[in-house]
C-alpha cells in the first residue's frame, strides 16, 4: 500500500499546473512529476512536430519510464492530459480552468503562434480535458478548480494541502 497519494494536475496549457506543482512539491508535500521533462530526459517520444511546436510522445515508453516510482506513491504529476494514466496508479485529479480572456494572455505572452494559441483556448472552452478527466477516472476523485488569481492558486494549493493529510490520514496506519 502506498504511503503518499498520486494527484494529477492537469488542464490546458497555461492554467499554472507547474506553479501549483512547483508549490507543492517545495513545500515537500509530494514529488513533482513534470512529464515533459520524463518525456526530453527519457526519449519519450516519437520526434519533435514542427506544426505542435511539441513532442510527439510515446505513451508506452512515458508510462514505463515513470511506473516505479508512481506505483511507490507521492508523486504529483504534471501535464495537459490524464486519460492514458492507469486508474489504480491515481488518488486525485485536479483540472485547473482559467477564464478565456486571462488564458489568451498568459498564452500571448508565452509568445504562442496564432493556431496553437486558438487550439488551446478552444480547448478550454469545449471542456475538453474536464471531459477527458471524468471519462477515464472515477468522477469521485475528478475536482475542477479555477486558476484566475493568485488567491485562487494560493487556495488550490491549501485545499490540496488537505485533501492529502486527510487520504494519510485514511490510507496509512501511521
Amino acid at each position: 500500500m502506498r504511503r503518499s497519494p498520486n494527484i494529477i494536475i492537469t488542464g490546458t496549457p497555461g492554467v499554472g499546473k507547474t506553479t501549483l506543482c512547483e508549490s507543492l512539491a517545495e513545500k515537500g508535500v509530494l514529488k513533482h512529476l513534470s512529464i515533459n521533462q520524463v518525456v526530453k530526459d527519457n526519449g519519450c517520444h516519437e520526434g519533435w512536430s514542427e506544426e505542435h511546436q511539441s513532442w510527439i510522445v510515446d505513451e508506452d515508453k512515458l508510462l514505463d519510464a515513470i511506473e516505479d516510482e508512481v506505483k511507490e506513491g507521492g508523486c504529483i504529476i504534471d501535464w495537459h492530459a490524464c486519460d492514458l494514466f492507469p486508474e489504480s496508479w491515481i488518488d486525485l485529479v485536479v483540472v485547473l480552468r482559467v477564464d478565456n480572456t486571462i488564458l489568451y494572455d498568459r498564452l500571448a505572452a508565452r509568445n504562442y503562434h496564432d493556431a496553437k494559441l486558438q487550439e488551446n483556448l478552444d480547448a478550454e472552452i469545449m471542456e475538453v480535458i474536464i471531459e477527458e478527466a471524468r471519462e477515464a477516472f472515477d468522477e469521485q476523485i475528478v475536482i475542477e478548480l479555477t486558476s484566475n488569481t493568485s488567491e485562487e492558486m494560493e487556495a488550490n494549493q491549501d485545499r490540496i494541502e488537505q485533501w492529502i493529510k486527510n487520504w494519510r490520514m485514511n490510507n496509512t496506519n501511521a
